[in-house]
């Protein structure tokens, strides 16, 4: 008898809580994503049709050249250049992340990605990253505070790799702007990446040990509390990553030159030189759409199809930032395996454009 009225009142408890936090999270979400992704991103492409050439150089060149010294002056020049062009991004992301945590039910929010298997659970992942147009750097506290939160790994994982990798409005940049045999080989191999790889790398993560959230029962959701989490998610959040994020892209613009030395002097290099940009290319940092004058300046300096394919998946996907920020919730071994993923991704990149002949 007990039991039963137990299950009485949870069947009679109201939606409307839920529906009030569902609401504010997606005025957030909506709000963070017009002001620093779509409006922006709109603007940009309206302007590429009009005249279809990218304008602006790598970001890489303002920490030096490929191949050159640790800098000081460079390495501050880069993560000056770099948050300076993401901030607004970066900061939707915490908003975002944080929404998610106070504002969503933790079972509705599970009920939307805990599918029957891991293949399932991966689409509504990768499918839930389109809208978002996010970099890798940014949309990693939003996966990790997915996974905390008890999202499957496999949906966690392709919800960060879909946002750079399937972007849309890259994707729609370099209809306008690069050969359409890099649109194909980024949509295919994105694909792979982000649905098929994802789910063996998934399986890697630990059962018994995995973040608390993930084994905990569902928590009843409490639409007053709702307000105060946030501000303390945010706080956490802030406190936690923005000096990580700030001693990461320091080091990687201190050391760009022996990072990325790939430039015209590697072009005769074509088979290294592939291996090179698909091992290499997991590690540096670049905002959103950051790739496309780096791959434009290495094909016009005559570098093979081979490498720019490789670096079509590898730059956007993953850097040696956004690893360090989810490493601690996905564990160190789930996300060493995504990185080599998106480098056997990169490879597979580079065969693809060979024979695309792009």
């Amino acid at each position: 008898m007990e039991s039963s009225a137990v299950l009485g009142r949870r069947a009679r408890r109201p939606l409307w809580p839920g529906l009030a936090g569902l609401a504010a999270f997606i005025a957030i979400a909506a709000a963070g994503l017009w002001w620093a992704k779509w409006s922006p991103y709109a603007d940009k492409l309206i302007h590429l049709i009009a005249t279809p050439r990218w304008s602006g150089r790598s970001m890489l060149d303002a920490a030096g050249a490929a191949g050159s010294a640790p800098s000081l002056s460079g390495a501050w020049a880069f993560t000056r250049a770099y948050g300076t062009d993401i901030w607004p991004a970066f900061l939707t992301a915490l908003l975002i992340a944080a929404a998610v945590d106070a504002f969503v039910p933790r079972q509705w929010m599970l009920g939307a990605l805990r599918r029957t298997g891991d293949g399932r659970s991966a689409l509504a992942g990768g499918l839930l990253a389109l809208p978002s147009l996010m970099c890798t750097c940014c949309t990693a506290p939003v996966a990790a505070t997915l996974r905390r939160d008890g999202a499957p790994a496999s949906a966690a994982l392709a919800y960060w790799m879909g946002n750079p990798v399937l972007n849309p409005a890259v994707l729609a940049f370099m209809a306008v702007v690069a050969p359409w045999q890099w649109v194909v080989t980024r949509l295919v191999v994105g694909a792979v990446l982000v649905f098929g790889a994802t789910i063996p790398v998934a399986r890697l993560a630990p059962r018994g040990s995995s973040p608390s959230a993930v084994e905990a029962p569902p928590v009843p959701f409490a639409l007053a509390g709702a307000p105060a989490r946030f501000l303390r998610t945010l706080a956490r959040l802030f406190l936690t990553l923005l000096p990580l994020y700030f001693v990461v892209v320091f080091a990687l613009g201190l050391f760009r030159g022996w990072l990325f030395p790939i430039d015209a002097s590697t072009a005769h290099w074509a088979v290294p030189s592939i291996f090179a940009a698909a091992a290499l290319g997991t590690l540096v940092v670049i905002p959103t759409a950051g790739e496309i004058p780096i791959l434009q300046a290495l094909a016009a300096a005559g570098v093979g199809a081979g490498t720019v394919g490789a670096l079509l998946i590898t730059l956007p996907a993953i850097s040696l930032v956004s690893m360090v920020m989810v490493a601690r919730t996905f564990s160190v071994r789930v996300t060493l395996a995504m990185a080599g993923a998106v480098s056997c991704c990169g490879l597979l990149a580079g065969g693809l454009l060979l024979l695309l002949g792009g």
